[in-house]
C-alpha cells in the first residue's frame, strides 16, 4: 500500500479512509502507521437509542472519512487540571474507536492492543494523545481505543433499560474487533484488553465477565479500584438524579429529560472526587458504575476470580504507590491537629494495621497518613487481593504484579497516571514533561514499556510470576528489580475485604 495515498481498509459496514503518520523515537529512528480515526463500531445512542444496547452500525457506501476523533461521551471534564489530557469533542456519534496499524494488509497478523480510558466512569477521553499508541507501533502492535458511555447514560440504573449499557459498549467494541481487526493487520487470537483507574476497573470487570470469554487472551490493569456496585445503591443513585430533575427514575421519565440537563443533575448528586474520607461519607464505590445485575454481570471481581473465571486469561496487575494520597491536600489543615489513628479507625483500618500503615506514609503527619490510607485502601489492597487470588490453579503460571515506585519531582511521589507516560513511552509529550520532568528517565520507560510490549506480544511478562512468594516487578529506583512488594496489602484485604 503506498504512502502517497491514504490507507484505506474495509470493515464489515464499509471501507475508512484513514491518514500516515509519522513518529520520531528518543533515539532519533522514524517510524509510520496508519491511523484510522472515528471509525464507528455501533450507531450513535440517541433519539430511540439512547439508554439502549448498543447496536451494529448501518453499512454505508464509498469510503468514510476516518481523519477525525469521533465525539466523545465526555462533555466537558470535571477535574480542574487533569493529569492525563483529555479533550473533549462535541456531536451525537459517540460509539466510535481510534484504530493505528504499522500494517494495514489483512496478513500482517499482528498482536492487539484494545486501551479502555479512565476517568471514575463519569469522565475521560479515548482520543487523548497520550493514547495514541505511536511507540506501540513502533513495536508492531495494532492499537484500539474505543469510546463509550459514560456517567447516567453508561452507568445508571433506569427501570425499563438494559443496565451496564457503558459494559455493553467495551463488549461490542471487543466483538467488532474480533470481527475486523484482521483487515488492520492485527491476529484477533492475539488481542490484549488495558486500561488505567476505571480503565483497569473495566479490564477486571471485563476479566470476570462470562459474556466476554473469548475475545481477549491477555489483561493490563493499571491501577484498578474495586467498584462492587449493587442494585439498591445503583437505584438510590438514580433516584437522587431523577428527584433532582422532577422525573420518574424510569425510561418514560428519564428519555424525556435533555443531556444538558441530566448532565446538570448528575454533576449535583454525584460528587466527581467519589469519595471523601473526612466528612463523614467514605464510601470505596463509585456512585455511577458496572452494577451485578445477576445477567451480565452475575459476581463481583473477587468472586468471579475465586471461581476461577479468567484463569486462561494472561493478566499483569499493579499500582503506583502513592495512587491518591495528594487527595486529602485540601483537607490538611483541618487535619493537622488530629491523632492519624483516629483518622485511620474512622476510615475503617483494622486496629492492628493502624500502627503499620501509619509507618508506610511518606511523611508522619495526619494528612499524609490518611493519604496513604486512602491509596491503599482504594487501590493497593485490590490488587494485592486479586494477585493472591490468582497464585493457586490454572491462573498462576498467567499472573505477573508491577509496583510503581518512582517519584515525580514536583511531589516526590509515585502519584495517579504517572506509569502512563512511561508505559506508553512518551517522555518527551509535552504533558508528560509538565507531569514526570524533562528528566525523567528513559532507562524506566523501557523497562515500562518493555514489560506491557512482552505481555501483548507474546502472552506472558519476562519475570518472575506472582505465586504465592508475592513476586513483583518493582520499577524505581533501581530501574527494575524483583520482590514481594505487597505483604502489607495483602494483610489489608484479607482483614477488610
Amino acid at each position: 500500500m503506498s504512502i502517497a495515498a491514504p490507507p484505506v481498509v474495509r470493515t464489515d459496514a464499509g471501507a475508512v479512509a484513514g491518514l500516515w503518520r509519522e513518529h520520531r523515537s528518543g533515539d532519533g529512528s522514524v517510524s509510520r502507521a496508519a491511523v484510522f480515526l472515528g471509525v464507528p463500531y455501533a450507531e450513535p445512542p440517541v433519539g430511540e437509542l439512547r439508554f439502549r444496547a448498543p447496536v451494529s452500525r448501518a453499512p454505508w457506501e464509498g469510503e468514510r472519512p476516518a481523519s477525525l476523533h469521533g465525539a466523545t461521551p465526555q462533555r466537558r471534564s470535571p477535574w480542574g487540571d487533569p493529569f492525563v489530557p483529555e479533550p473533549s469533542i462535541p456531536g451525537d456519534d459517540l460509539l466510535t474507536l481510534d484504530v493505528g496499524t504499522p500494517d494495514p494488509s489483512p496478513a500482517a497478523g499482528l498482536p492487539v492492543l484494545v486501551y479502555l480510558h479512565g476517568g471514575a466512569f463519569l469522565a475521560g477521553s479515548h482520543a487523548s494523545p497520550w493514547y495514541g499508541g505511536q511507540a506501540f507501533h513502533r513495536d508492531g502492535v495494532v492499537t484500539v481505543a474505543p469510546a463509550y458511555r459514560l456517567g447516567f447514560d453508561g452507568f445508571g440504573w433506569i427501570d425499563g433499560a438494559p443496565p451496564n449499557r457503558g459494559v455493553l459498549d467495551w463488549l461490542a467494541a471487543l466483538e467488532w474487533v474480533r470481527r475486523n481487526i484482521r483487515a488492520f493487520g492485527g491476529d484477533p487470537d492475539r488481542v490484549t484488553i488495558a486500561g488505567q483507574s476505571a480503565g483497569g476497573a473495566a479490564v477486571m470487570r471485563l476479566l470476570a465477565l462470562p459474556a466476554a470469554r473469548g475475545l481477549f487472551r491477555g489483561a493490563l490493569a493499571l491501577s484498578p479500584a474495586d467498584v462492587p456496585m449493587t442494585e439498591d445503591r445503583a437505584c438510590i443513585a438514580a433516584g437522587r438524579v431523577a428527584t433532582r430533575l422532577g422525573v420518574t427514575p424510569d425510561l418514560a421519565g428519564l428519555a424525556s429529560v435533555s443531556e444538558r440537563d441530566l448532565l446538570a443533575a448528575q454533576d449535583a448528586a454525584v460528587d466527581p472526587v467519589a469519595v471523601d474520607p473526612f466528612g463523614g461519607r467514605f464510601d470505596p464505590a463509585l456512585p455511577l458504575a458496572p452494577v451485578i445485575d445477576g445477567d451480565l454481570v452475575p459476581h463481583s471481581v473477587s468472586d468471579a476470580i475465586a471461581a476461577g473465571v479468567g484463569d486462561d486469561v494472561a493478566l499483569l496487575i499493579g499500582s503506583t504507590a502513592h495512587e491518591f494520597n495528594t487527595a486529602v491536600d485540601a483537607s490538611a489543615p483541618a487535619l493537622r491537629d488530629l491523632d492519624p489513628l483516629a483518622i485511620l479507625a474512622r476510615m475503617g483500618v483494622p486496629e492492628g494495621l493502624r500502627g503499620p500503615l501509619a509507618a508506610r506514609a511518606p511523611a508522619p503527619d495526619a494528612a499524609s497518613v490518611a493519604g496513604q490510607a486512602f491509596t491503599d485502601l482504594e487501590f493497593r489492597r485490590h490488587v494485592a487481593g486479586w494477585a493472591a487470588a490468582r497464585a493457586t490453579g490454572a491462573a498462576a503460571v498467567r499472573t505477573w504484579a508491577y509496583d510503581f515506585r518512582w517519584p515525580a519531582p514536583d511531589t516526590g511521589l509515585a502519584v495517579h497516571c504517572l506509569e502512563l507516560p512511561f508505559g506508553f513511552d512518551i517522555l518527551r509529550d509535552r504533558e508528560a514533561v509538565r507531569r514526570a520532568g524533562a528528566d525523567a528517565p528513559q532507562a524506566l520507560a523501557d523497562a515500562v514499556h518493555g514489560d506491557w510490549l512482552s505481555l501483548i506480544v507474546d502472552g506472558r511478562v519476562d519475570a518472575p510470576i506472582h505465586g504465592g512468594e508475592g513476586v513483583t516487578v518493582v520499577y524505581g529506583e533501581p530501574i527494575r528489580e524483583i520482590r514481594d512488594a505487597y505483604l502489607f496489602e495483602r494483610r489489608l484485604a484479607e482483614e477488610t475485604l
